[in-house]
């Protein structure tokens, strides 16, 4: 396998006098048609006679060598040219990843509106952020930022008026602000705080324990975890997490993940003496989530195979009994532990119920037919719920949206709580005694407000606000329903400024997902305002894949499916034309790792459609997804390539496999970490070799490559401001964008 070729990267400065490439823009006006379906499109011929504009610098590549491996997938010959690229520590590489980003940030840094940009995102961006507080007893721990400190603070205080102290700060464990606190969980006592960091945006994470009063680490530290929390025991004398033997020497951020087991672990005593409590060698695949029941009697395990959301359950009376039962031993439904009644657990399921419903078991009398339906399946997509104050708390969906309502501990309704408006709940705490429960709420224009609800009464107050450089009333969140390609009917969120002319001229950013049962709900990003403020619009399309409505939409987009997902974004791209918002020259597309996915087959297979693309730390090799880290656990959703079938599927929209030599694909920006062990950084090199080599246009397609960190979580303030900038300042010049 030979390495990279010789290089001639740099930015040419020559300037070109031409008009936008369109070969044609689906314009539609909705005030003018009044129409709500796609089945009449109009082409308005694009009149460029006297069009005259300056183009961006022409680029010239890296030159990248390409290799003669082929591979044979059931008789089909798949060509791979760029597989030297899968070896991340190779110099070979290094040397690559060095020649792109000088391109790249060559090109960016030729960008007039790139600093101006930064500026006013570092303005926006610096306002205190307040994370949901967790308690234990009378102690409240919450997370906070000031303003662009790079990593979230975690504070303690007693009681809710009691003056807050530093319990632990990331930023103090190093220079560059690139580890971070992953998790965390308060011993019952209040004694203890176990947290895990992460470093580089690292999937890997490290645990230890710090006693609250004093700050002060135990010894111990617990390695090589990964996918898991920790679970305290009821007498906070240790916990319950999941690890995975050491990788060997070079594998830590490629090799596969398998064969995780559960341990516990006692304070003050080393890991090597961890009691290992479950295993299953016969399984490789299973994953572990353990949980201890508020009472402290019952651990559960969560058993799942990667990402499929089917599961089993099985569980342990810690009082003495050290038999693991199986009480659910069949991954035939999504099944999730809620809590108890001493040997009647309840449980969130799907099991015949698409959209969810909470059940009763007696583990006394486990047979099904004996299961009581508490809360039954309803209208709106149940996703979560929560025993606070003897009462169930039910946290929903409506049409992508928030709803939360309140029930009694035999299901009966008592109450649907008022929420501010349009957008989404997160994070939400509180314990079976706990008179209050805490939430957060942001919309697509206004971040998380923290409130204190009052669980006998309804009432939802606010518990901490941030004090914002901007008003969140100057602008607006729409939702619509457009119809996809087979008929389906799809949302879609689409947030501006309010006064919005429907003329055809706004630049638009459309952003999708669409897998693994996540469902994209209103949301705020620094980013996505400044934006707005520049008066661009805001889309989100909720594509089938996600968790909108349920399994069966979830269903819909995957494996032999997968199809409707793109179909369904390529319908959202064109109902925003059709109605006057944008044209496909101001209509750029994102998304991120699944959604990198989206974005990349979608500007393959309509790339007349779309003036620039995003593609985020995405999945762009089908064929061999699941032979790096956790890849393996996503064919759940995309199928394996070593099904005949679900090859053929998988190899029809490949975003790297369906590149074609001679197109003019729209300006892309693919976005990457050198560190990201989730979707390792080989999908996105590849493809964007690939991509520079079939290329015809004389508009960048570039890849900017991050270092240091990871798939994104834990990433520091710092490089995340560095690259919201990169991104609105290519969409500025690639939109023509006034600024």
């Amino acid at each position: 396998m030979r390495p990279p070729g010789g290089e001639r990267a740099g930015v040419k400065s020559a300037k070109i006098r031409q008009c936008p490439d369109v070969p044609g823009v689906i314009e539609k006006r909705a005030h003018a048609m009044k129409r709500t379906s796609l089945a009449i499109v109009l082409l308005i011929p694009f009149l460029t006679a006297s069009c005259v504009v300056d183009s961006p610098p022409r680029l010239a590549y890296p030159e990248t060598s390409q290799v003669a491996h082929v591979d044979d997938y059931h008789g089909t010959q798949v060509s791979d040219p760029y597989r030297w690229l899968e070896d991340l520590d190779s110099e070979e590489t290094a040397r690559w990843v060095e020649a792109q980003n000088r391109v790249t940030f060559g090109y960016l840094e030729q960008i007039p509106q790139r600093e101006k940009i930064r500026e006013r995102l570092a303005q926006l961006w610096n306002f205190e952020k307040y994370g949901v507080p967790r308690r234990a007893g009378s102690l409240y721990l919450f997370e906070k930022n000031d303003g662009l400190q790079n990593q979230d603070v975690l504070y303690v205080m007693d009681g809710l008026e009691g003056e807050p102290r530093v319990l632990l700060d990331p930023n103090t464990l190093s220079q560059d602000g690139t580890v971070a606190l992953t998790d965390y969980e308060l011993s019952p006592d209040g004694r203890y705080l176990a947290y895990g960091t992460a470093r580089a945006g690292s999937d890997w994470q490290e645990w230890r324990i710090r006693e609250v009063a004093s700050s002060r680490d135990l010894e111990e530290r617990l390695e090589w975890v990964k996918f898991s929390d920790a679970a305290w025991s009821g007498d906070s004398r240790g916990f319950y997490y999941s690890r995975y033997d050491e990788p060997r020497e070079g594998d830590a951020l490629e090799g596969l993940n398998l064969n995780q087991k559960v341990f516990y672990h006692q304070l003050e005593t080393a890991q090597s003496e961890d009691r290992l409590i479950y295993q299953r060698p016969d399984h490789e695949t299973w994953l572990f989530d353990s949980r201890v029941s508020e009472d402290g009697r019952y651990l559960i395990l969560q058993v799942s195979e990667g990402t499929d959301t089917r599961k089993r359950v099985f569980y342990q009376d810690l009082r003495g009994k050290d038999q693991v039962v199986e009480l659910l031993d069949q991954f035939d439904a999504a099944y999730d532990f809620v809590g108890n009644q001493g040997p009647v657990f309840w449980f969130w399921t799907d099991l015949e119920a698409p959209r969810g419903r909470l059940i009763a078991i007696d583990t006394r009398r486990p047979e099904r037919s004996r299961w009581k339906t508490l809360i039954p399946e309803r209208e709106v997509t149940l996703r979560d719920v929560y025993v606070i104050n003897q009462s169930f708390l039910a946290s929903s969906l409506q049409d992508a949206h928030a709803r939360l309502d309140l029930f009694a501990l035999d299901g009966t309704p008592l109450r649907q709580i008022e929420l501010p408006g349009l957008g989404r709940v997160e994070s939400i705490s509180g314990k079976p005694d706990h008179r209050e429960a805490f939430f957060a709420f942001s919309s697509f224009a206004a971040p998380n407000t923290v409130y204190r609800l009052v669980l006998s009464s309804g009432e939802a107050s606010v518990f901490r606000q941030p004090d914002l450089a901007y008003d969140p009333e100057d602008y607006e969140t729409r939702q619509f329903f457009y119809t996809s390609k087979d008929g389906t009917r799809v949302p879609m969120f689409i947030t501006a400024k309010k006064g919005l002319e429907l003329n055809g001229q706004h630049p638009t950013l459309l952003y999708g997902y669409g897998g693994f049962n996540i469902p994209q709900t209103p949301r705020f990003r620094v980013s996505n305002l400044a934006w707005m403020e520049l008066g661009g619009v805001y889309a989100v399309a909720n594509l089938r894949g996600g968790g909108e409505y349920g399994e069966a939409w979830h269903k819909a987009g995957t494996k032999l499916q997968k199809q409707n997902v793109f179909d369904d974004f390529i319908g959202a791209a064109e109902w925003l034309v059709a109605n006057g918002y944008t044209r496909s020259s101001k209509l750029a597309i994102q998304g991120g790792s699944n959604g990198g996915l989206l974005v990349g087959a979608v500007m393959n297979q309509r790339p007349e459609l779309f003036a620039a693309a995003l593609p985020a730390v995405g999945v762009m090799d089908m064929l061999r997804f699941n032979k790096f880290t956790i890849g393996w656990a996503w064919e759940s959703d995309y199928g394996s390539p070593e099904d005949p079938e679900e090859f053929q599927a998988l190899y029809a929209y490949s975003p790297y496999h369906n590149l074609k030599d001679g197109v003019r694909y729209p300006s892309t920006l693919i976005t990457t970490a050198d560190h990201d062990d989730r979707v390792v950084p080989s999908h996105s090199f590849k493809f964007a070799s690939r991509l520079q080599a079939a290329h015809a246009g004389d508009n960048p397609v570039l890849i900017r490559i991050e270092t240091k960190a990871g798939h994104g979580a834990g990433k520091p303030t710092s490089k995340l401001l560095d690259e919201a900038a990169d991104v609105l300042a290519f969409l500025v010049r690639e939109l023509e964008v006034p600024s």
